[in-house]
């Protein structure tokens, strides 16, 4: 028997594993976009790029909730494009502040996001995959913490919201690989 022992389930891994793909992908053309055009002061299109991260997560959530509600996940997925939503108006109206500002709203995102995908994650066990999603929540939580802290220190970079992304896109394509392996079995 496998972790993806039914139809419906596998076809759930499935759907999960493209949308990792495409997450990992999105991750790091977005990190090096970030890295190479916002550094201490958040111009026109940091603040594009800002805002469109979250924005991204939500269309992320919606594809994700649509294949996903048998596995009963798909509560926690409305939560999180509320949230990830009210992150993006508040990233936008952050940036007229600065990178500080910005910084704090990333991290209470961080946080929240960072919990429900554990949470989540947790529900989907079943499908296999997931220990990389588990422990990107809590990181997510922990980095959350981080950007919160960081927003005080002398010349704040938007650099590390860069490198955040990186490691969540690499904890994607390591879901992704792994649900594909499940599937295979199965």
């Amino acid at each position: 028997m496998t972790t993806v022992d039914s139809p419906a389930v596998g076809g759930i891994a499935s759907a999960l594993r493209r949308l990792y793909f495409v997450r990992f992908g999105f991750a790091i053309v977005w990190a090096v976009l970030l890295f190479v055009t916002s550094k201490s002061e958040v111009g026109p299109i940091g603040v594009a790029l800002v805002v469109l991260y979250p924005l991204f997560d939500v269309g992320a959530a919606v594809v994700d909730s649509r294949s996903s509600r048998a596995t009963g996940s798909a509560r926690g997925l409305y939560v999180n494009m509320a949230i990830s939503l009210l992150a993006a108006i508040g990233l936008g109206i952050a940036a007229a502040s600065g990178v500080p500002a910005v910084l704090r709203v990333w991290g209470a995102w961080a946080i929240i996001a960072g919990l429900i995908q554990l949470i989540v994650a947790l529900t989907r066990r079943k499908l296999g995959g997931q220990w990389p999603m588990i422990l990107s929540g809590g990181i997510s939580v922990l980095a959350g913490a981080n950007f919160i802290l960081s927003a005080g220190a002398p010349n704040p970079s938007l650099s590390t919201v860069a490198g955040y992304a990186v490691l969540g896109g690499i904890f994607f394509l390591v879901s992704a690989i792994r649900l594909g392996r499940s599937a295979k079995v199965n």
